[in-house]
């Protein structure tokens, strides 16, 4: 089968994956450079979408990839100028960490030298050139994960792929690889795609969130753009902000029966959103009656950091991040009655 050519540089792709319950169905674009995150829920499709640009699962009928304008969506898996790093890293357990990196290059026809010596060379840039000949059990966990990217590398590949690349690592070893995976991928000139649950590792590490649910796109966008705007429940809990969907009438937002006061003026459908942090508790009616005012039940009170975090029942449902010293002021129980406000300046409104 000829190989169609596509115009444009980096990833071009409309990922269609059907199954028997679920149907992926995702564009996606990457430029050469430019690292896109892959956001979402579990179940989403997120890595089944990874594993069809890999080439390890079919599309379905509609679905093509274009990479540098070539077609490669009917091209074998072996055969893509792809690199993949997966969650569990999948080293070879009964080679050397220098033939892991050198596999690639020999399976596409290097020779033992050569091979050997470009994987001399990368694992020298990921900065373990001195454990070149541990075996994989003999790596921690950042090591590894090293090695893994260095072996991905090593095919030379346009698209690279990333499965929850630090999901293995514990916090600490997490913090100093995550900074060390960003100086590696501003390095690397083709596409980088990554899946991560993290939003800190999405934000770090990528130039473009791509957020999806259900198997479709929902909000795509910078790292900025996306956390100061969401426009979905979970996009809202993973940037850590309360978030509604209402009607806008200049800089007032009717949700449900509460009156939004807003810094924004917006008309029609719109989202109203605003951080935990935001949110004042009374145990009384407050004086002076500030704008966004209403009255809550609490359904929930644990830890958040080094605050409190307060889950409110009533009109909305809403998060509320409190000091420890204000649950015992006022004390803030499951089932007691609040007033809670939002001042109007902290209070965000834009279309739907």
């Amino acid at each position: 089968m000829g190989e169609r050519v596509v115009t444009g540089g980096g990833l071009r792709a409309r990922l269609v994956v059907t199954r028997p319950g679920f149907t992926l169905d995702v564009a996606l674009e990457a430029a050469p450079g430019e690292v896109v995150a892959l956001l979402g829920p579990n179940g989403a499709g997120k890595t089944t979408a990874l594993r069809a640009l890999a080439g390890l699962v079919a599309l379905s009928p509609g679905g093509e990839i274009s990479l540098d304008g070539r077609a490669l969506h009917a091209v074998p898996a072996e055969r893509r100028p792809v690199g993949m790093v997966f969650q569990d890293y999948l080293l070879f357990p009964h080679l050397s960490a220098l033939d892991n990196v050198a596999f690639g290059p020999r399976c596409r026809g290097a020779s033992k030298a050569e091979a050997r010596r470009a994987a001399a060379a990368l694992l020298e840039r990921v900065g373990l050139a001195a454990h070149a000949a541990a075996r994989p059990r003999q790596l921690s966990g950042g090591q590894a994960q090293r090695v893994a990217l260095a072996r991905a590398l090593a095919v030379r590949p346009r698209l690279l792929l990333l499965d929850e690349p630090l999901a293995a690592l514990d916090a600490h070893t997490r913090l100093e690889i995550r900074s060390q995976l960003r100086r590696h991928l501003a390095d690397f000139d083709g596409a980088t795609v990554l899946v991560t649950h993290d939003p800190l590792d999405a934000m770090v590490l990528a130039d473009r969130l791509v957020v999806v649910e259900e198997g479709a796109v929902v909000q795509e966008g910078t790292p900025g753009d996306v956390a100061r705007r969401p426009r979905t429940d979970y996009v809202a809990r993973l940037v850590g902000l309360n978030l509604y969907r209402g009607a806008g009438d200049g800089a007032r937002v009717k949700v449900g029966e509460l009156l939004f006061s807003t810094i924004e003026q917006v008309e029609g459908q719109a989202f109203v959103a605003f951080p935990p942090a935001a949110v004042a508790l009374y145990r009384s009616r407050p004086d002076g009656s500030p704008r966004n005012l209403w009255q809550a039940r609490i359904d929930g009170v644990e830890r958040h950091g080094d605050n409190v975090r307060v889950h409110l029942d009533g009109p909305i449902g809403a998060f509320a991040d409190v000091t420890p010293a204000a649950v015992a002021e006022l004390d803030l129980t499951p089932g007691r009655t609040v007033w809670a406000s939002v001042k109007a300046t902290e209070t965000h409104a834009y279309p739907a």
